[in-house]
């Protein structure tokens, strides 16, 4: 266990001041003495230990004035040393002051001016050197714990802060070592007394050398750079990425709350995927929004958690949180009313299969917006339960939006996948039926009235941190030890993070006209592998030396590749280009509307290669991958 000094009290921090300005004050009549041929014990108007009982009073006023006993001594900043340095200031002006009233009052000044000359700055050079003895042994102990050393990436104003906070701040354990320069940015001198070395592979040997393992990044640093790539070279050189929460103090160093950020923590895989913030036109979501009564399916799930965060943002009128999984969705209510004590929710326990009970909360509760994003989504159980699948993804999708149409919503808004792009799996195709539906019955009801229900669904990929997706799944396996669980080393994914995800619904559910399937900009694809090996990195352990990675072969109706969303000849632009619309084959409505019923009922009998069978002659793209189904598809 780390030894640590005991944290000595305010008042014992103001003796030893008053001390040290005693010790002060009779070196000062001593050095006057000799100097000047006072003698030590001469009769003075004023005797000399009157003289030392007025000039300690008033230090003790000026100590009280200045609170120059109120921080730790340990970890005593350039603030501390500036109140210092006004308390003796403003004791030697008050004190002469008081020589120069009296000698024209009296003719006679009652206090030694040489010696107060002596004293002002003797004082300070002590009060000083304690401050700074008992900090250097402070960081001398520390280091001798064996403290991580750390450099700093970026020379600015906040990298300036986060050494100032290192050397200051007593609740983190990590010692600066030196800067780390962009290309852009001059090296080779030294800022705070630390050295600034040049972002090269010679850095990385400079480190080794001096056992230094870790590099801190600041949130405002994280700004400039991307992610994804600039960070890669620490990774790649066993260099684990620390960064510190964001603070708007960062502009002023002087005035950070050190035990405010002290907080170091490691950098998130999320952190190097996310990709600069989406821009969407707020003004169409909140007219959209405002004042409405908006539904969201789904609410605890990942997704539609963070729509019913966002939507609040638009001050809709109530906002009905709709879900089957009662605790959560407890949870979820509770985080709410804390996070947004002046919106209104009302929370429903309901199950979309059940047509009778969603009908009766349409009925009662009358929303405007519907955003439709409860669904089973893990391939492998559906591929193993296809009969869910339909109750869920269709039967389920179909109940909302009947009910959507018999009771006037404006606005439906469903949640789709890439999965539903050439479908090999069972969630895929059973989300690709669901988007045949709605689209379908949207083209049905236009033809007769044009101000009907707009049926707007939305596809993305993989999202970062949801509920069962692979990142929380590797750190789980990190953190016991291993090994981590990749299915095939060539698999690759989209991802998109939640908030963006969800920023992207929103605008796409005012941009349709009805009827459309928006696709969304995900990116570069991420190597599923490289990500696993990052992730073990970034725990600070090695991939295959101290965390083994073990391939366990491609799960059934898993694809390796996932199919691009935003190929130009399968997708036409919006106003927004991070949304795309895709082309799709139209359906007739009372075709679709037969066969969903034809397969629904299929699906209650619990006999799976039949309910497949009907879903592959819904969807003929639909090519069953790695699964018992594959025979039934054509040879």
């Amino acid at each position: 266990m780390k030894n640590k000094m005991s944290y000595m009290p305010r008042w014992g921090v103001l003796l030893m001041d008053l001390t040290l300005c005693s010790v002060a004050f009779w070196l000062s009549a001593w050095i006057a003495s000799g100097s000047f041929h006072y003698p030590l014990w001469a009769d003075f108007v004023t005797p000399l230990g009157v003289q030392y009982v007025i000039v300690m009073v008033v230090q003790f006023i000026m100590f009280w004035a200045f609170h120059t006993y109120s921080g730790m001594l340990r970890y005593s900043t350039f603030i501390d040393t500036i109140k210092v340095l006004l308390s003796n200031i403003a004791t030697g002006l008050i004190l002469f002051a008081f020589n120069i009233l009296m000698d024209y009052t009296i003719g006679q000044h009652p206090l030694l001016n040489t010696v107060l000359a002596i004293y002002v700055p003797m004082a300070f050079v002590l009060l000083f050197s304690l401050r700074v003895g008992v900090k250097t042994l402070n960081e001398t102990m520390e280091r001798g714990q064996g403290s991580p050393r750390v450099m700093i990436y970026g020379t600015q104003t906040a990298g300036l802060a986060i050494a100032k906070m290192l050397r200051s701040a007593g609740n983190t354990p990590y010692r600066p070592m030196g800067f780390i320069a962009d290309a852009n940015e001059r090296h080779g001198y030294e800022l705070a007394g630390l050295p600034v070395k040049a972002l090269n592979d010679k850095l990385f040997d400079w480190m080794a050398n001096r056992r230094i393992r870790h590099v801190i990044i600041s949130p405002l640093k994280m700004r400039t750079l991307n992610p994804a790539k600039d960070l890669q070279v620490f990774i790649d050189h066993n260099v684990r990425i620390l960064t510190t929460p964001y603070f708007k103090q960062w502009d002023n160093i002087d005035e950070i709350d050190m035990q405010r950020i002290g907080r170091i923590d490691s950098i998130r895989i999320e952190d190097l995927l996310e990709r600069p913030a989406i821009e969407i036109n707020t003004d169409n979501v909140r007219q959209c929004l405002r004042k409405r009564v908006v539904l969201v399916s789904g609410a605890a799930g990942s997704i539609g958690s963070e729509l019913v965060r966002q939507v609040q943002k638009y001050k809709p009128q109530v906002t009905i949180l709709l879900d089957l999984a009662e605790s959560p969705l407890h949870d979820l209510l509770l985080d709410l009313k804390q996070q947004f004590p002046t919106s209104r929710f009302i929370p429903i326990i309901a199950d979309i299969r059940n047509r009778e009970r969603i009908e009766h909360v349409f009925s009662e509760m009358r929303p405007d917006i519907v955003y439709h994003a409860a669904a089973y989504k893990h391939v492998p159980l559906m591929e193993s339960f296809p009969n869910e699948a339909i109750q869920t993804n269709v039967l389920g999708t179909k109940n909302m939006a009947d009910m959507a149409v018999k009771y006037g919503v404006q606005r439906f808004v469903m949640i789709s996948t890439d999965k539903a792009v050439n479908p090999t799996n069972i969630m895929g195709a059973s989300k690709r039926i669901a988007e045949i539906y709605v689209q379908s019955l949207f083209r049905k009801l236009h033809e007769t009235d044009p101000k009907c229900t707009k049926f707007i669904t939305t596809r993305f990929g993989n999202v970062l941190g949801s509920n069962g997706s692979v990142i929380p799944y590797f750190r789980k396996q990190i953190a016991a030890g291993g090994p981590v669980t990749v299915t095939h080393p060539d698999i690759i994914r989209y991802f998109m993070t939640i908030p963006e995800a969800c920023c992207l619904v929103m605008e796409a559910g005012t941009l349709g006209d009805g009827g459309e399937i928006f696709v969304f900009d995900m990116g570069e694809p991420v190597k599923i592998l490289d990500l696993a090996r990052n992730m073990i990195r970034l725990a600070g352990f090695t991939p295959e030396k101290d965390i083994p990675i073990v391939f366990t072969g491609l799960r059934p109706g898993e694809k390796l590749y996932e199919e691009l969303l935003n190929q130009r000849e399968t997708t036409l632009p919006t106003s927004n280009e991070k949304i795309m619309v895709a082309r799709v084959r139209e359906s007739d409505f009372d075709e679709v509307n037969e066969r969903v019923n034809q397969l629904i009922e299929t699906s209650r009998l619990t006999k799976p290669f039949t309910t497949v069978s009907l879903m592959k002659q819904l969807v003929p793209e639909f090519i069953s991958n790695n699964s018992i189904y594959e025979q039934l598809d054509p040879q």
